[in-house]
Parts: structure tokens; C-alpha cells; sequence
């Protein structure tokens, strides 16, 4: 059951706001200021990944964007078969417009790992990206 919840703000924040909304892809004020509100909330908590506790334990998704390399290859196969961080699933996909290959890993470990495990691709020739997206905070869900 949906609750409505409201807020005053003047004008200048009002017009910034939908500016910012129709920018940011949403089509309506209440699902980009639940989204917000839950991104604020996660960083204010957590911090990002840099400024986490070493034993702050995460869930999430690695995206690594690369020059196919036996380089690139081996430490991902190395990544993948470590005990850094507990890999649920792997992804592969070759982006030919960008002429650039992805791999996703959906992982679960300690900041500290995460962070080494990102240093480690970083130092490693035809990586070009890396991000990491954390999973949100919740207490209860579907899963």
C-alpha cells in the first residue's frame, strides 16, 4: 500500500528538481526521490567503497570493461577461482559497437577484498574501466 509523503521546498528547488528528474531518465517526482532518498541513506551509512570499514561486508556487481588480453584473461580466471570474495554468478558480453568486451561478477565479500580485488584489475594492462555497484541495505526482502 502506497503512503504519500510530502515536503516543502521554493520555487528555484522545485524547477532545479524536475530539471534534475526529467535529466535523469525518471518520468515521475516520486520514484526519483524514493531512489535518491535510498542512495543518500546507503552512502551516509556505508560510505562509498573507498571509505568502508575493511570488514563492512558487501554484495554487489563488478563491471570490468577490457581489451581482450591473456593478461586480462588470467587474472580474471584468477579472481574467479580465489577466495577474496565469494562469486555467485559471471557474465560475459562482447560490446561491438565500443569494440570493448564486459564482465560482470555478482560477488558477496569484506570491503577490504573488494578493494583488492579491484587494485588488482586496475594494475592489470587492457583493463580500461572498472566500477563497482553495491547491492542496497535492507533488513527484509524477497530473497
Amino acid at each position: 500500500m502506497s503512503q504519500i509523503i510530502t515536503f516543502s521546498a521554493d520555487k528555484n528547488f522545485a524547477n532545479d528538481l524536475d530539471n534534475l528528474i526529467e535529466k535523469s531518465g525518471y518520468q515521475n517526482r516520486s520514484r526519483f526521490i524514493r531512489d535518491a532518498s535510498l542512495f543518500f541513506s546507503e552512502i551516509q551509512q556505508r560510505g562509498e567503497l573507498n571509505n568502508m570499514k575493511d570488514e563492512v561486508i558487501l554484495e554487489g556487481h563488478l563491471i570490468i570493461h577490457y581489451q581482450h588480453h591473456n593478461s586480462v584473461e588470467s587474472k580474471l580466471m584468477e579472481i574467479r577461482h580465489s577466495n577474496d570474495i565469494e562469486i555467485s554468478t559471471t557474465n560475459h558480453s562482447c560490446l561491438r559497437h565500443s569494440h570493448t568486451c564486459v564482465d560482470i561478477i555478482q560477488a558477496i565479500g569484506s570491503a577490504l577484498n573488494f578493494r583488492a580485488v579491484i587494485e588488482q584489475l586496475q594494475n592489470t594492462p587492457n583493463v580500461n574501466k572498472i566500477s563497482f555497484i553495491s547491492a542496497p541495505l535492507r533488513e527484509e526482502g524477497c530473497c
